[in-house]
């Protein structure tokens, strides 16, 4: 992990911004130093644009001071865009007046741009690309500088996987500090070293990424006895999900991981996936979706038949099945959800379908509702009642769970964004009450509070799922099994998930090495056989402990301080002699933390 300095990229002191009488940001102080890597999050509509935009100098705040270090070189990408229609990508992203032989023969350019995708449509004109193909085009040439800081929004929206992982890897190995918009959870894991949680116009900063994020906001929420308790149960519930189901995601000191575990210790894993599987099996019988011996083409314009997708292939979804599906852009996902749905034939091949499945599928094209009905109609147009496991809820018990406010309730779906008519769209879906779910790209659009109201109500939804996404963590934590699309007219099973694809996929992908080329990181000392000497490993594992065993002393010394300075509230000598004493520990432990981390890195390496 990078360590923080004391060169200050960006000051903001104080600032407020408010559209109409609804201030998004309320006196807030936040500062960028050098190297740091911080994720923003926060709800839809809560400020984190316009915060990014700010710190950018695009917008200006209502009151405040904002100041740059100077010579600063800051690139950003908005989700708005500003490239110019009429030139080519390739002159938006390395400029009309960059030579091509410089640029083409840069390894480090033509990396970004295969890594981007945009490497197959460098001649294209802006105007004709799509909106992707724009936004990526827009993130390239933000890469290609050599930049002192990237602000960047939402930039995983429209990559796959593989670019995902690519882009958290790039960004990781840069030098440049970095602010970045996201609602991709192992993005934000990956990447960050610092959160910063934009919210009713405020700024939270926490260490770390998502993780440290998620159990702070929880032991925040344990020790304030907050009451929202359905917001403390679904961060209490997440983490359980961190610490049982992915031991291996995450390296955290002792002391932390004793401390997770002492506040999940009664929260129970976030489904019972056998009891979900007996219950479907009951609403759905032995039957769900099949498809025999299938070959799948991808449709043509001209009414010709399209490249084969897949061939010979046979698959048998079974009652209470959680399917991860993931291929790159255009290797024929969407297509084979609608083959399951029925909407395009298997020839040859036949698709059979259970007697009782009732099918739900949260296409990636909004529905096409009446812009004058109000959101609860819309959901109530559907059905009055759902139950989800247990539990019966009511049209508004079910939109509210999904972000929609009493009030919000009554807006017009044409006054919604498009995050809102992606939840309209959603709560449609499970309303209907399907026992199987197809959904496509479910995330986009959601903020994270939202993914996890998603996650929660699917946790307790007893049925068949296939979801497609490049959202890595969804996968991984609402699916069971994981399926690929590779391009070779199969479809494969992933025992070991998205980590078993990725490493196909680049192995398939080393006759072309730029794709995947990122900033080498820096070289550490090399032993004779590339890794750590005995004495190198025994030296570390002891300086791991040492970190250990002083990180829990201060911890134990700082619990100390915060409860005498409860009882020193009304002595306000004792409480400052109190509070410097406490920063000491705090900074004794930071340096502590730093050390272990070291060691840690070392070990791993």
């Amino acid at each position: 992990m990078p360590l923080r300095t004391n060169t200050s990229l960006i000051n903001a002191e104080r600032i407020s911004k408010s559209f109409g009488i609804k201030p998004l940001l309320d006196e807030v102080s936040v500062g960028v130093h050098e190297s740091e890597r911080i994720g923003v999050v926060g709800l839809n509509g809560g400020g984190k644009t316009t915060l990014l935009e700010i710190l950018a100098g695009i917008t200006e705040p209502d009151s405040g001071r904002l100041s740059r270090a100077g010579g600063i070189h800051i690139a950003t990408v908005t989700q708005g865009g500003d490239l110019d229609p009429g030139i080519t990508v390739a002159d938006a992203v390395v400029g009309a007046d960059a030579p091509e032989h410089e640029w083409a023969g840069d390894a480090r350019i033509r990396g970004i741009l295969a890594g981007i995708g945009v490497d197959a449509i460098l001649d294209r004109k802006v105007g004709e690309l799509s909106g992707g193909q724009r936004r990526r085009t827009a993130l390239a040439a933000a890469l290609v500088t050599d930049s002192d800081l990237l602000i960047l929004d939402e930039p995983t929206n429209h990559l796959d996987i593989e670019g995902v992982h690519w882009l958290a890897e790039h960004l990781v190995n840069r030098r440049s500090a970095l602010i970045v918009v996201t609602h991709d959870r192992w993005f934000l894991d990956t990447v960050a070293t610092r959160t910063w949680e934009v919210h009713s116009g405020r700024v939270d900063e926490y260490e770390g990424g998502y993780n440290d994020w998620i159990f702070a906001r929880a032991e925040r929420a344990r020790q304030a006895d907050a009451a929202e308790e359905r917001r403390r149960n679904l961060a209490r519930k997440e983490l359980a999900w961190l610490r049982r189901g992915a031991p291996a995601r995450t390296s955290k000191p002792r002391y932390r991981v004793e401390a997770a575990e002492k506040l999940i210790a009664n929260v129970p894993p976030p489904r019972d996936t056998v009891e979900l599987s007996a219950f479907a099996k009951r609403r759905l019988g032995r039957v769900v979706i099949e498809l025999e011996n299938a070959r799948l083409t991808a449709p043509s314009s001209d009414g010709a038949e399209g490249r084969v997708l897949l061939e010979d292939t046979t698959w048998r979804l079974a009652p209470g099945e959680r399917v991860g599906l993931v291929g790159v852009n255009g290797s024929g996902k969407t297509t084979l959800l609608r083959a399951l749905a029925g909407e395009v034939p298997v020839s040859p091949g036949r698709r059979i379908e259970g007697k009782t499945v009732s099918i739900g599928w949260l296409r990636q094209e909004l529905d096409d509702l009446d812009p004058t009905l109000r959101v609860l109609d819309a959901v109530e147009e559907v059905a009055g009642h759902v139950t989800l496991g247990d539990k019966e809820l009511s049209a508004s018990q079910l939109a509210e769970r999904l972000g929609f406010s009493p009030a919000r309730q009554r807006t017009p779906v044409g006054d919604l964004s498009g995050g809102e008519r992606r939840r309209l769209q959603f709560t449609r879906v499970l309303m209907a009450e399907p026992n199987v779910l197809l959904l496509d790209e479910p995330t986009n659009d959601l903020d994270i509070d939202t993914l996890q109201q998603v996650e929660d109500l699917l946790d307790s939804w007893a049925g068949t799922l296939v979801v497609i996404s490049h959202d890595r963590y969804l996968i991984e934590r609402v699916c069971d099994s994981t399926w690929a699309l590779f391009g070779d007219g199969a479809l494969t099973n992933l025992p070991r998930g998205i980590d078993q694809y990725l490493e196909r996929r680049a192995a398939e992908t080393d006759a072309a090495p730029a794709r995947r080329s990122a900033p080498a990181a820096e070289p550490k000392p090399a032993s004779g056989d590339g890794g750590l000497s005995a004495a190198e490993h025994q030296a570390a594992r002891k300086a791991l402990g040492r970190a250990e065993r002083q990180m829990e002393k201060l911890s134990a010394q700082e619990e100390k301080l915060h409860a005498e300075m409860v009882d020193a509230a009304v002595d306000p000598d004792r409480l400052a002699d109190l509070d410097a004493r406490l920063r000491e520990v705090v900074a004794a432990k930071e340096i502590a933390e730093t050390e272990w981390m070291e060691a840690a890195e070392l070990l791993d390496s």
